[in-house]
């Protein structure tokens, strides 16, 4: 015998409103990034926790703290809302591309985006890409609960739900003071010791990938000094504070400073696999698959305009 569905009274209004709790720890801020009234806010909370039967959040002085039940909720939140996003997306659309919220790490973002942009054409196309640039984690936060709709970062990552699709390889460097005495080519990174390693702070995807590569060195060479870009790792090893690690796609932008050298690897150079990554039930992979094609062949463009 099938049993009737009890009545609810819970609402993606609700859901929406908790998620950007679980984001922001703060019910102010929640509700600012909702466009709503804090008391407002709060009483869909209530009648969230009333609907579910349990305690989401913890409320103290200036933050929240979720309680295992609304982690619990949260995940799956996050889930929902997404899929709604992936229901909203799958209609048909009168134009080929449509609107993508493209979420792009820091480090890839100043040095593609351009050459993404440019293929795309002014206007049109390219309008209709809206562009958000953080960490790794909270991007994959964001596309899990439906605010992006894809990612251009570093692969693998790791998160229940998504899928990844590789475009293209990029290869790291060392760069290096200009009045240094290493190279012309490395073997190794164990081959600068004594020389400092400069790495991006805690939560950047580059510092994991420069640590594997530096697996072999003594990690009293590694040096974090809170960097949050390349530019500024840049400038730290042009001040002769140590050298760093640099992927391929930023190389132009030290291409004409003469304050650094960039010293290629001996043989097969370590690197890293750029690609994209959606969401498993979005009804856009065959548009983003396109992207896809259209963001390698912009990196093969920038390849050659570069050895040209």
């Amino acid at each position: 015998m099938e049993l009737p569905l009890r009545p609810t009274r819970l609402t993606l209004r609700q859901l929406a409103y908790f998620e950007a709790v679980v984001r922001h720890k703060h019910f102010g801020r929640a509700a600012e990034a909702c466009a709503v009234s804090q008391p407002a806010l709060s009483v869909q909370i209530q009648e969230l926790e009333r609907e579910l039967g349990v305690v989401l959040v913890e409320r103290g002085r200036g933050s929240v703290a979720l309680t295992p039940q609304g982690e619990f909720v949260a995940q799956r939140a996050r889930r929902i809302l997404g899929e709604v996003q992936d229901l909203m997306d799958s209609a048909p659309r009168a134009d080929a591309l449509g609107a993508i919220r493209l979420g792009v790490i820091p480090t890839i973002a100043p040095y593609l985006m351009p050459a993404i942009l440019g293929a795309l054409g002014s206007g049109g196309a390219a309008a209709r890409i809206q562009v958000r640039e953080t960490q790794t984690q909270r991007l994959l936060e964001e596309l899990e609960q439906g605010s992006l709709d894809l990612l251009l970062a570093a692969l693998p990552v790791s998160s229940p739900g998504i899928e990844a699709h590789a475009l293209f390889c990029d290869r790291f460097f060392l760069a290096v003071p200009a009045s240094s005495d290493i190279g012309p080519r490395i073997g190794s990174i164990a081959a600068v010791a004594p020389h400092r390693l400069l790495l991006l702070e805690e939560g950047h995807c580059l510092r994991d990938q420069a640590l594997s590569v530096c697996s072999a060195a003594d990690k009293d060479m590694l040096a974090s000094l809170g960097a949050t870009s390349l530019a500024t790792l840049i400038e730290l090893v042009a001040a002769g504070m140590g050298v760093t690690l640099l992927p391929e796609l930023c190389l132009p932008s030290v291409h004409d400073d003469r304050r650094v050298r960039i010293v290629p690897f001996r043989g097969p150079a370590p690197f890293r696999t750029v690609g994209l990554v959606w969401r498993k039930s979005s009804g856009r992979k065959a548009t983003f698959r396109r992207l896809g094609e259209l963001i390698a062949d912009a990196r093969r463009s920038q390849q050659r305009t570069v050895a040209a």
